[in-house]
């Protein structure tokens, strides 16, 4: 499925159509992209015909430089047959020699008024966005003191319900039942809520309800960092749950490992409050601060002094 397509950013850059209409459509695959510089000088051993090209200032005067055949020659080898587009930075002239291949191989040529190197980040950050790794993961995605936690579990366990109470106790809402999630780079998961159930939760006896319209708009947010899994399971008897957190457990999602809990449900446990303690308690060994480890430390101390004790009586 393509991703992004040359139109789109024309639209999102209001970039100026000088030729090569008939390519809009082309797909960019690649957020990297290419100042040809090397190449308007003539080596195309290695040119990366694939990525949006970008000519600014100093690739043009070079380009002036050269003899009309010389310009024409290297004007029309930058115009593939899998080139997505060329943009001329600085609202500069485009050159005649690129215009007419430009038109023969639907290379679309757009034009901006912005300086080469701010419209290169621009454009970079656009790319990686679009075109970055997703999945879409069945749960919910709540912000809790600015943690992102990803609330998961099977069908019918509680995850709704609890995200409408915390909701409640003034934490807010990305996602309900489907979390969309981008790898915008190395440990970095951004989750959002697909646009059709955006806002909403959906309560089993109660139905669809609209958090933003009854808890108004701060309950919700468009999209978080995720940053904590919390997994909702039915409590079993027979299974031993970890009673001082020692022992981190990590979930993959895509490309990224990401500390995961497990909470047992069982009637009369307080589930919002629980998720809330552990998005704190996440911050806190974030920060250095570990219960856990600090218990253990001072018990081990007081087992130390005891058998010191004993061994001197």
């Amino acid at each position: 499925m393509v991703k992004v397509r040359t139109k789109d950013i024309i639209e999102k850059f209001g970039l100026e159509l000088i030729s090569g209409e008939e390519g809009i459509n082309r797909p960019i695959t690649m957020s990297d992209i290419s100042r040809p510089g090397i190449e308007i000088a003539g080596y195309f051993d290695f040119y990366p015909a694939d990525r949006i090209q970008l000519i600014g200032k100093t690739e043009l005067t070079f380009a002036s430089k050269l003899s009309e055949s010389e310009r024409a020659s290297r004007m029309e080898q930058l115009c593939t047959d899998v080139t997505p587009g060329i943009v001329i930075s600085r609202d500069m002239p485009v050159p005649e020699e690129l215009i007419e291949p430009s038109e023969r191989e639907s290379v679309p040529i757009m034009r901006t008024k912005q300086n080469t190197t701010k419209f290169s980040g621009m454009l970079t950050n656009f790319l990686e966005s679009k075109l970055a790794p997703t999945t879409a993961i069945h749960g919910v995605l709540v912000d809790i003191y600015g943690v992102g936690v990803l609330i998961m579990g099977q069908s019918g366990v509680g995850k709704s319900e609890t995200a409408l109470e915390l909701v409640k106790r003034g934490h807010r809402l990305v996602a309900d039942d489907c979390v969309e999630i981008r790898q915008e780079d190395e440990n970095n998961l951004i989750g959002t809520a697909p646009e059709l159930i955006e806002h909403l939760l959906e309560i089993r006896g109660l139905g669809i309800i609209d958090v933003m319209t009854l808890f108004g708009a701060g309950a919700v947010l468009p999209s978080k960092k995720i940053s904590l899994v919390i997994n909702l399971e039915t409590w079993d008897q027979h299974k031993q749950y970890d009673r001082l957190g020692l022992d981190e457990e990590k979930i993959k999602i895509i490309d990224t490992d990401v500390t995961k809990i497990t909470i047992p449900v069982r009637p009369g446990r307080n589930l919002a409050v629980i998720i809330e303690v552990a998005a704190m308690n996440f911050r806190l060994k974030r920060m250095g601060m570990n219960a856990a480890e600090s218990f253990t430390e001072r018990l081990n101390n007081v087992i130390v002094e005891n058998g010191q004790e004993e061994s001197e009586s």
